[in-house]
């Protein structure tokens, strides 16, 4: 066992496309060096929404090092190890916001390194992970109503079309489908005509970023697979029981493709075949933009091939 101090102002970051294995990959690392996962997923943040965001099994009964019991606790583990920032907001009324998530990052991160362990901040959405190991520093300007109204209006497509004029580039990672991020990025680029410069306070920690590099046809295999795999556990009833809870088809639109798919196949809207077909093939797409952020907006990720590349220079990084 490494002594607390060589933790105490480091942090891995383990990023990759969906489906390419990052949250098994998160774990092993975390049992072999003393680790705790904080999850960087937009929409593992929510309760009751486990199938479709593919959120690690929380543990039932276990013990941890034999001192307590799992379901007594209030915290959220898996195989073991604690995870951060899993089922945080409600999704019937909570709009969780990148300015949150940071906040509540960077607290879940001082606090692992306290008490000497290593925190592992893990996930697929480009825009949290930067706003975390780039110390964004977010304007405090307060929000425009009378613009969101009126863009409220304004079918997903159109919105879309908009940002592709005003700022191509943002349009590039955005997902196309999601109402509330689109408008959000538009009423910055209105109300400031153009994007202001982002301010950054750089974190004071030693940061080792590694990415899951998966061939493009080996990927559409791994999604393929666990599209299936999640609609054999119940992804459909997950998103009938959410729908009776209360959340509405709106927000389910907003919520990510999984979601926002089943969400067209329960009204009626699609059949089960387009369900898989459309669903898959937006997958896809969303993998792509995933790697255009992680190549174009963050620096400095060592890309990796298998987990012992992994476990090799996590070592190495702890050691140093």
């Amino acid at each position: 066992m490494l002594k607390n101090n060589h933790k105490s102002n480091k942090l891995l970051v383990i990023v990759g496309p969906t489906a390419s294995g990052k949250s098994d990959l998160a774990i092993k690392i975390a049992k072999l060096f003393n680790g705790e996962v904080v999850s960087a997923d937009s929409r593992q943040v929510y309760k009751g929404m486990d199938i479709g965001t593919g959120k690690v099994p929380k543990d039932q009964g276990a013990k941890i090092n034999s001192r307590f019991q799992i379901p007594n606790s209030r915290f959220y583990y898996s195989e073991g190890i604690r995870h951060h920032l899993l089922d945080v907001a409600d999704p019937k009324k909570d709009n969780f916001s990148v300015v949150q998530y940071q906040k509540l990052a960077l607290k879940a991160i001082k606090d692992i390194q306290k008490r000497g362990k290593l925190p592992i901040l893990c996930g697929g959405t480009g825009l949290y992970i930067s706003s975390v190991i780039e110390g964004w520093i977010f304007p405090k300007g307060k929000p425009n109503l009378k613009l969101r109204k009126k863009l409220e209006k304004e079918s997903v497509e159109k919105l879309f079309k908009k940002l592709q004029k005003l700022d191509p580039e943002r349009a590039k990672t955005i997902d196309p489908f999601n109402k509330r991020r689109l408008i959000r990025a538009l009423e910055i680029l209105i109300e400031n005509k153009k994007i202001p410069p982002l301010k950054k306070k750089p974190l004071k920690m030693k940061i080792l970023i590694l990415g899951i590099k998966k061939d493009k046809e080996e990927l559409k295999k791994l999604i393929k697979k666990r599209l299936e795999k999640r609609l054999k556990e119940g992804m459909i009833k997950e998103v009938e029981k959410l729908k009776k809870e209360g959340v509405s088809s709106s927000r389910l639109e907003s919520f990510g493709l999984e979601y926002r798919f089943i969400n067209r196949y329960l009204e009626n809207k699609i059949s089960f075949k387009e369900l898989k077909e459309q669903l898959f093939k937006a997958i896809c797409q969303y993998a792509k933009r995933q790697m255009t952020w992680f190549r174009n907006k963050i620096k400095n990720i060592i890309w990796i091939e298998n987990p012992k590349q992994a476990i090799k220079l996590t070592g190495e990084f702890i050691s140093n």
